[in-house]
């Protein structure tokens, strides 16, 4: 079966883009899913970017969104994430929502994007459970389908290390939760265990500008956002990836994480609660005492090669070739 399918993600980047090791989660998920889709399948797959001019590559056409509303194109599929007006140009496709992010009624009254979802016949299709579970059924989705996240290309190939250091990530780019974690890191966990290290990654560290250089004479040090190769070498000899659970709708960082057999430290808050499993590939602590307290246990105990297996071998189940299928059975049928 020959179908077009549009994929509009948009977002600043194309397929010759520089900084593609740097795309954000939702960026980087449409351009590996495009690429695999246009490469097992007979499909013909188009990725529309703020881009300025059309890309071929890798089988995958890359069409720029602002002249895209000019041109003539007709697409059996159309899969949006997060944006919906699209589909109104689109009046004869079958519509996919793919959903990332939590939606509530006054925000789609606010980006005036409520109507496009309701009168669409959308087929809705969120990355966990948490995120179906706290989107409103006043939505009227037409269908809805829970497609997880999937690992990117960067972490499906990783050596398992059992030579870790004392050190520790925060990788997610919101900053909620992240001055308590410095408040114990600096009076709970530096006097015990001052060999032990905080990398911050993701967060603009202009935010904490004033106070940048006594977070390093704690050990704590910000390198805002990176390439995940540079991700990829700090998850994999690193004791724990901090990831207090606020506001996820999925968190891709902790699965990256434990491609790299870097196990999870959370409350166990939003999706984390699904995906976390506590002394399996994570931990799950009920406040900051108790976070300070695993962190110090862990600067003080063996290697536990048990977690590091089980995270590793956990992520196995993300990986785009098992999670593709499920896009083709949506697409085709």
């Amino acid at each position: 079966m020959s179908l077009n399918i549009l994929f509009f993600c948009p977002f600043k980047f194309n397929l010759q883009s520089k900084n593609l090791d740097k795309l954000g989660g939702i960026e980087t998920l449409n351009y590996n899913l495009a690429i695999k889709l246009a490469n097992i399948t007979n499909f013909n797959i188009f990725l529309a970017t703020y881009t300025k001019k059309k890309i071929i590559k890798k089988k995958v056409t890359n069409l720029s969104i602002d002249k895209l509303y000019g041109e003539k194109y007709t697409f059996d599929v159309v899969i949006s994430s997060n944006s919906s007006k699209i589909f109104n140009k689109y009046p004869n496709s079958k519509k996919i929502y793919w959903m990332h992010n939590t939606l509530a009624i006054e925000k789609g009254l606010r980006k005036k994007i409520l109507i496009s979802l309701i009168f669409n016949k959308i087929i809705a299709v969120f990355v966990s459970r948490f995120l179906q579970f706290n989107t409103s059924r006043l939505y009227f989705f037409n269908k809805q389908h829970i497609i997880p996240n999937f690992l990117s290309n960067e972490f499906t190939k990783i050596n398992k290390n059992y030579k870790r250091q004392k050190i520790f990530i925060w990788s997610v780019k919101r900053d909620k939760g992240l001055k308590n974690v410095f408040d114990i890191w600096i009076k709970k966990i530096y006097p015990s265990n001052n060999d032990a290290k905080l990398f911050i990654f993701g967060v603009n560290p202009k935010l904490f500008k004033k106070d940048i250089n006594f977070y390093k004479k704690n050990n704590i040090y910000l390198f805002g956002l990176v390439q995940k190769k540079i991700l990829k070498k700090f998850y994999n000899k690193s004791l724990a990836m901090i990831c207090l659970g606020y506001d996820e709708t999925f968190c891709l960082n902790a699965l990256e994480a434990n491609a790299c057999g870097l196990p999870i430290i959370t409350f166990g808050y939003s999706a984390l609660r699904d995906f976390t499993f506590n002394n399996k590939n994570g931990y799950v602590v009920n406040n900051y005492d108790e976070l300070a307290n695993k962190i110090d246990d862990l600067c003080n105990s063996k290697i536990n090669k048990d977690i590091i297996n089980y995270s590793y071998d956990y992520s196995k189940k993300f990986d785009l070739d098992k999670v593709v299928n499920k896009w083709i059975n949506l697409l085709k049928n």
